[in-house]
């Protein structure tokens, strides 16, 4: 968000008080047919939207209703996961309270064993992984930077909590770096040395380059990085969310480092004597994150995703075809 002339991580209250006021409203409101939904896009536009679905929800064949699935109407607010009660019921709520299926909340990073509606996948084995846009108010949220790429500091900036081998590693490596500028923002480890403030999302737009490695699953601050005239540098991503990071072109998208950060300096350098280049990532980034900006796209995917799952467990009858070609 942006109050002020400044940018600021989405503001959890006021999310919160819009999610607990939409639970006064009755669950039939909600059901609108989606004949009706889908009449207020083109052609090529529900083309474009089956095309993220498929993506999303790859299952392809009929699925038995497993005997420990959940009804929807088990779904229930708890002290912990609220955001992700929240977006799962906002979408869930579409849909007969009778219908069954299996939610995994929390940071996924490995493969069901039966088809559940999750965060976050391994890009390179999804089958049972189907994804909805959960715990949006952390991970969506994008920027107004209106720093010129070439007048931004030749720095790689980065904070972030370090608890994970992958970003231990890193930090090992780069933290007394010169072209590096990096900060642990949690405490009580054996590498408290690391310690710096929090910074601000305006301070990290001050520099070219911001560090985006993963932690328990996907590089939460990848989407609005990749919203700014910064460019993100990362590793290629091992797990992919909503934002569909396994789409992402290395070099494209993104700078692109190994798995072992050796070759960091020399593709900083490269960048930073190859502007026009940069310029180019940085574009291509803000054409990717802008197909998640449209708010009724996004909820009408979110459906479709849920109504795919229905009728290939024979729960709901569908009249969209999600298998066809497109």
């Amino acid at each position: 968000m942006r109050f002020l002339g400044k940018n600021f991580k989405n503001v959890k209250f006021f999310y919160y008080l819009k999610n607990y006021l939409l639970l006064i409203i009755p669950n039939f409101f909600f059901r609108k047919t989606l004949e009706k939904r889908l009449s207020n896009f083109t052609k090529n536009d529900i083309d474009n939207l089956i095309e993220r679905v498929n993506y999303y929800n790859k299952i392809n064949n009929e699925v038995n209703v497993d005997n420990t699935w959940s009804k929807l109407s088990d779904l229930k607010i708890e002290k912990k996961g609220k955001t992700y009660f929240f977006d799962a019921y906002s979408i869930s709520r579409n849909f007969s309270p009778k219908y069954k299926c299996n939610f995994l909340f929390g940071d996924i990073d490995y493969v069901p064993n039966k088809p559940s509606f999750v965060k976050s996948r391994p890009i390179n084995n999804s089958q049972n992984s189907i994804i909805l846009k959960l715990n949006k108010v952390r991970h969506f949220q994008y920027v107004v930077d209106n720093i010129k790429i070439e007048n931004k500091a030749d720095i790689l900036f980065g904070r972030a909590a370090v608890f994970q081998k992958q970003r231990i590693n890193f930090y090992k490596k780069y933290f007394n770096h010169p072209m590096c500028d990096l900060g642990q923002i949690n405490s009580g480890t054996n590498h408290d040395q690391w310690l710096k403030k929090k910074a601000s999302l305006d301070t990290h737009l001050k520099h070219k380059f911001i560090l985006c490695i993963e932690g328990n699953d996907v590089a939460s601050n990848l989407k609005w990085v990749m919203s700014s005239n910064s460019v993100a540098v990362m590793p290629k991503p091992k797990h992919e969310s909503w934002f569909m990071e396994g789409k992402l072109v290395p070099d494209y998208h993104y700078i692109l480092i190994k798995d072992d950060y050796s070759d960091l300096q020399k593709k900083l350098n490269y960048y930073i004597k190859n502007i026009d280049e940069l310029k180019r990532i940085s574009r291509n980034a803000n054409h990717y994150t802008n197909q998640f900006r449209d708010r009724n796209k996004e909820k009408l995917i979110s459906i479709l995703v849920m109504e795919k799952f229905f009728k290939l467990s024979n729960q709901k009858k569908s009249s969209v075809n999600f298998l066809a070609e497109h």
